[in-house]
């Protein structure tokens, strides 16, 4: 696993949202993007972050981020965790796992004493030329949007 550094070009992707669209990264050109990947819908840990920046997706919005993010989780997975918490920024599927490996997320984790591959909890800011703003590789579920805002 090897994470994209600030200054990288952010890879570009293309999947589906939990509502069926096709998202590319090109869509954003000339916006900031609040790419994050994190490890299953509906969890403790990814609940928290997600309602995090649920609850502050207006101030996001304000500063003219666009908050997008990814798991492997299949869309219907996306679609009924959106739903459920009323998220309202997208959530790629990423079924495939293309998004994870080009952003260098994937790779081994540790639970419970346990080894397997599992998405890393990454937050990537990218600039409006595409190029990787900040990388978060220490999320804090609970104050994620202050984090990406430089307050946390």
């Amino acid at each position: 696993m090897s994470l994209l550094k600030k200054g990288d070009k952010a890879p570009s992707f293309e999947s589906v949202d939990q509502n069926g669209h096709k998202i590319n990264l090109n869509d954003f050109a000339g916006t900031k993007v609040v790419l994050y990947f994190y490890p299953k819908d509906d969890t403790p840990g990814c609940t928290t972050e997600a309602c995090n920046l649920r609850d502050n997706h207006d101030l996001l919005l304000n500063l003219e981020y666009k908050v997008i993010g990814v798991s492997v989780d299949s869309q219907s997975s996306h679609k009924k965790f959106a739903e459920k918490y009323n998220l309202p920024f997208t959530l790629l599927a990423d079924t495939s796992k293309e998004i994870v490996n080009a952003y260098g997320v994937w790779g081994p984790k540790k639970f419970m004493g346990r080894s397997y591959d599992g998405t890393q909890r990454v937050t990537y800011v990218i600039d409006e030329q595409g190029f990787i703003e900040k990388v978060i590789n220490k999320v804090d579920t609970k104050n994620h949007a202050q984090q990406i805002l430089g307050n946390g």
